[in-house]
């Protein structure tokens, strides 16, 4: 059913993934994972204070915890880490994501016409479910690797499918809520804008495009016996990824401090040049082109300055 089958991707000690870039590079690099890639626009306040609370629930409960705790040493970050994730564990946190990691595997397993086995009577509701609400998709990728060379981001896309021969579309699988989907409409835009990656030969793979405006959420809810489908606007989405790696850019500035001199001659107001020349980015560098032609400063120097700016930056951004 799937076009190629990869085996696994290696990674870092980070869990990057290891990809060859495109062109005649032959030493892998990392990529940034295409969850963390659009995470960093999430509000994470309501789930840090979530998982703060499963701690101090599963300390309460667990005195062998507290003592362990008590006897660690406050600087061995590794082992206080550990106590916390037992804590966390007892407190039965993970239930949720345990029952929803296992749904989402056996609905891989019917898109694969793989036996099933013993299913648990409570969740054969929600397998017929999922085989009734996904009889039209023509699925053409399962659980396929993507990358993004431009913005050395790559990940795996869990469906590629068409509804009633339709132009072929991002799908993903949810057991559990979809309430935000800002980041569930970057993470489909990623992929769509992503190419398949095959690591077995570190080669990209030739695919019909897929829709870049529109994928398709398929809700399948644990435990509750129904699916339904979701489109989500991947236009949207796309533009959250843009702003995301103006995020990801700033995050990496670099040479933001120097040691103060206390003789040096404080420099004399901005110019239209020092502000080309000093330009970051070409956003930047588009409004200094708008604003001096609005005061009516552009002159030939000064376009001739911003196009070598321009290069500049532009060299800059793809090493």
């Amino acid at each position: 059913m799937t076009r190629f089958v990869n085996v696994e991707i290696p990674r870092d000690r980070y869990g990057r993934p290891m990809i060859v870039p495109a062109g005649k590079a032959t030493k892998r690099v990392p990529y940034r994972r295409t969850t963390t890639f659009v995470g960093c626009l999430d509000d994470t306040y309501g789930l840090q204070q979530w998982k703060t609370r499963q701690v101090a629930y599963g300390m309460g409960q667990r005195k062998d915890l507290v003592l362990a705790a008590a006897a660690a040493d406050p600087a061995d970050k590794a082992r206080l880490g550990e106590i916390a994730d037992k804590a966390t564990e007892h407190a039965q946190a993970s239930g949720a994501a345990t029952i929803g990691t296992a749904l989402h595997a056996l609905t891989e397993r019917v898109d694969r016409g793989q036996p099933l086995g013993t299913i648990p009577q409570e969740y054969q509701a929600d397998i017929d479910a999922y085989r009734a609400a996904t009889e039209l998709i023509e699925y053409t990728a399962i659980e396929t690797f993507r990358v993004h060379d431009g913005w050395k981001v790559a990940g795996t896309a869990d469906r590629i499918g068409r509804i009633a021969g339709g132009r072929p579309a991002i799908m993903d699988v949810k057991t559990g809520s979809i309430d935000y989907p800002a980041k569930m409409a970057m993470q489909l835009a990623m992929y769509a804008h992503s190419t398949p990656y095959d690591i077995a030969s570190d080669s990209r793979v030739d695919e019909e495009p897929v829709d870049t405006r529109t994928g398709i959420i398929i809700h399948l809810p644990a435990g509750q016996g129904t699916c339904n489908l979701y489109e989500i606007d991947l236009a949207v989405g796309w533009a959250g990824c843009v702003l995301a790696k103006k995020v990801w850019e700033w995050r990496s500035t670099k040479n933001l401090t120097t040691p103060f001199d206390p003789t040096r001659i404080p420099a004399g107001p901005p110019t239209w040049e020092t502000l080309i020349r000093d330009a970051r980015h070409l956003d930047d560098l588009r409004l200094i082109w708008k604003r001096a032609a609005e005061c009516g400063y552009l002159t030939d120097e000064l376009r001739a300055l911003c196009t070598q700016r321009s290069t500049e930056i532009s060299a800059a951004t793809t090493e």
